[in-house]
């Protein structure tokens, strides 16, 4: 049965912004259940109860899709880690997890397809393979009703073309959400380029042309890095726009969250040594501010992500989820407070020395 809820192009056509948490595999690669490097979500069926309490904590804070962990969930991955017998089982748990989190909740549900590590450009049989890994992650998807497809983080225009053809071939006319991810030193005359040698805006466009939902970027850079890409896209894309970046304060010496080095120890800080260089939420609130400037209207935040985050970002488009509640208030702390009944010796006498 289809679920009763306004639907994503419904809500992007009436001009609302749709708010997506993600950044599942980083958050349970800190705490200690997904292992960093292979990122499969095993902990779907190791600890379910675990994944359904992140995904109501993002609700919490503000988002506004369920997003069902299957990425990395593919046959490819579940071959890496010598779990391919339990591919169909990790998919259904991810999205029954999901879906009755959305239920519950009354949000969006999306079915997750992602790169494959085994699109090749100009080879021919990859590309039967790779159709082959969306077809069943697609079709178990629509098993339980989503309401729309992400096919994200593809670094090149080839695979993401194959992505947004296979959800409309095999998916039953559900909307897709495609995101491209970009190395940072690829470029094109100066422009960030696809690995196949497409501009990002040149490669969205060529998406949006071919029937794409909403196009753009997610993963890898952080909003100081992405954003302005994002602007040349919007400069040629007329329809609905993708921005998720990673929560790290990337820069023109480092792009993407790759690139970043250890000002301490001159070490690569990815994948497990980032935190030196996290977003605060101030910066999130900055990210949706421009997001609105520019003209982006399905926003979030990627690998790295936090319910803290989300929630910043949800506040900075006026929104107040039930996270809200408990965003600071210094007005009741003891030093810093204002209210009558603090003492007033610590008001007068901390406020000098802190």
């Amino acid at each position: 049965m289809p679920r009763k809820v306004k639907g994503l192009l419904d809500r992007l056509n009436n001009g609302e912004t749709v708010l997506i948490a993600e950044g599942y595999l980083f958050a349970f690669e800190r705490r200690g259940y997904l292992q960093a490097g292979g990122f499969v979500p095993e902990v779907v069926i190791e600890h379910p109860h675990l994944v359904k309490d992140m995904h109501r904590e993002f609700v919490h804070a503000g988002s506004d899709v369920v997003l069902a962990f299957t990425y990395y969930a593919h046959r490819k991955k579940m071959q890496v880690i010598d779990r391919e017998a339990d591919l169909e089982k990790i998919n259904r748990e991810a999205l029954r997890i999901a879906k009755e989190v959305a239920d519950e909740s009354g949000t969006l549900l999306a079915g997750n397809i992602c790169n494959t590590a085994v699109y090749v450009p100009g080879d021919e049989e990859s590309y039967e393979k790779t159709k082959a890994i969306f077809k069943e992650q697609i079709e178990w998807a629509l098993d339980y009703d989503v309401d729309f497809i992400l096919a994200e983080t593809f670094p090149t225009l080839g695979e993401a073309m194959l992505a947004v053809k296979t959800v409309q071939e095999y998916g039953k006319g559900v909307p897709c959400v495609v995101a491209f991810i970009t190395a940072g030193n690829n470029d094109v005359n100066g422009e960030v380029a696809t690995l196949d040698g497409f501009t990002i805006p040149d490669a969205c466009k060529q998406l949006e042309d071919a029937g794409a939902d909403v196009v753009g970027m997610n993963c890898c850079r952080g909003p100081d890095t992405l954003l302005p890409i994002m602007e040349k896209v919007r400069a040629v894309c007329k329809g609905h726009l993708a921005a998720i970046p990673v929560p790290y304060r990337t820069t023109s010496d480092e792009p993407t969250f790759f690139n970043m080095v250890d000002p301490k120890t001159g070490k690569k800080c990815f994948p497990t040594n980032m935190d030196i260089k996290f977003c605060n939420r101030d910066d999130m609130v900055d990210f949706g501010k421009r997001c609105q400037e520019i003209g982006i209207n399905f926003v979030g935040i990627c690998c790295g992500n936090s319910a803290h985050l989300t929630r910043s970002l949800a506040e900075s488009y006026g929104r107040k989820p039930p996270a809200s509640r408990y965003s600071a208030n210094m007005e009741n702390h003891f030093i810093y407070g204002t209210k009558q009944c603090l003492a007033k010796y610590y008001n007068e006498q901390n406020q000098k020395l802190f």
